[in-house]
């Protein structure tokens, strides 16, 4: 059985993955390596796994197969107790299929992520976080960033609905973080969504924000582990010998592609666990020069944590 809304409120904390969607040589999902990947990463204990999002490449999928990868996540999942929240997105209507989808897959939550295209006003806003959080049972996180920026006013009015329990932000604006997190006091759980959010962590943490999702975890769980007990631990020394030997030379490489956010993690999972396919168009794949660099970064990382 799902976990109900508050049960996921309570149950989301900690170090958070977000696994990618491996693709077979037919460029359709390839389910026995999606299996195996969740498989992996449920053996590093992740505090939820978020299936289907920004990582997972949600936006190339059909419903078809975005209900199958929740399906399968699910299933892999069981007994485990780490819940499956899917991502969800585009206009009010498609949202409100995909996150029926998830349900009937059986998904613990959803993340509502931003609308297609659209830069609304709060009010048209707020209608679309409501209407698709109506739409299911299951409980609901809230994704900020792009064109999805929320005013406290329109959070706390939001977190009125009794399934939407989180906040996911990846606009790094701490002053408004503060001011959401003030208007909704204990009625949500937030989470530091960046990107590589570990750069960005020890800010959160001092906003009061310290659960985080990280993509690295799809590859490297032993860096991505070590670095949240340093943080979380105080241990500021550790935090920047993590920092300086692997993840700001990570996000130096990220940073000069568009879209490497997702197919640099995913070449990262290829080159350290298997295959996975690269992304789907319109992302773009690392070239042999850049797999050569991350490599090397990978390495770099791992030696820190042996």
């Amino acid at each position: 059985m799902p976990l109900s809304p508050s049960q996921l409120k309570a149950a989301v904390s900690g170090l958070l993955s977000f696994p990618v969607t491996p693709f077979g040589p037919d460029g359709a999902p390839d389910l026995p390596r999606y299996r195996e990947h969740i498989r992996f990463l449920l053996s590093h204990r992740p505090g939820a796994l978020f299936v289907c999002g920004g990582t997972g490449e949600f936006f190339s999928l059909t419903l078809g197969e975005y209900r199958d990868l929740v399906q399968a996540a699910v299933a892999e999942s069981q007994g485990s107790g780490v819940p499956i929240i899917a991502g969800v997105g585009y206009g009010t209507a498609m949202a409100r299929e995909f996150a029926r989808a998830a349900q009937e897959a059986g998904a613990d939550g959803i993340m509502l992520m931003p609308p297609y295209l659209i830069v609304p006003e709060q009010e048209g806003l707020l209608a679309h976080c409501r209407e698709v959080a109506a739409a299911v049972d299951i409980g609901v996180v809230l994704y900020q960033r792009d064109n999805a920026v929320f005013h406290p006013e329109t959070v706390a009015a939001l977190a009125g609905a009794p399934n939407i329990v989180g906040f996911k932000d990846g606009h790094g604006e701490m002053e408004r973080l503060i001011r959401i997190r003030q208007a909704v006091g204990d009625r949500m759980f937030f989470i530091n969504g960046m990107p590589t959010a570990e750069l960005s962590a020890p800010a959160f943490l001092g906003a009061g924000v310290r659960d985080y999702s990280s993509a690295v975890f799809n590859f490297v769980p032993e860096i991505s582990r070590a670095y949240y007990e340093a943080l979380t631990a105080g241990a500021q020394k550790r935090v920047q010998e993590l920092l300086d030997g692997f993840y700001l030379p990570f996000a130096r490489l990220r940073d000069r592609v568009r879209g490497y956010a997702v197919s640099l993690v995913k070449a990262g999972v290829s080159l350290r666990l298997g295959d996975v396919g690269g992304a789907r168009p319109p992302l773009v794949n690392p070239s042999d020069a850049h797999l050569k660099e991350l490599e090397a970064i990978i390495a770099q990382g791992l030696a820190l944590v042996a």
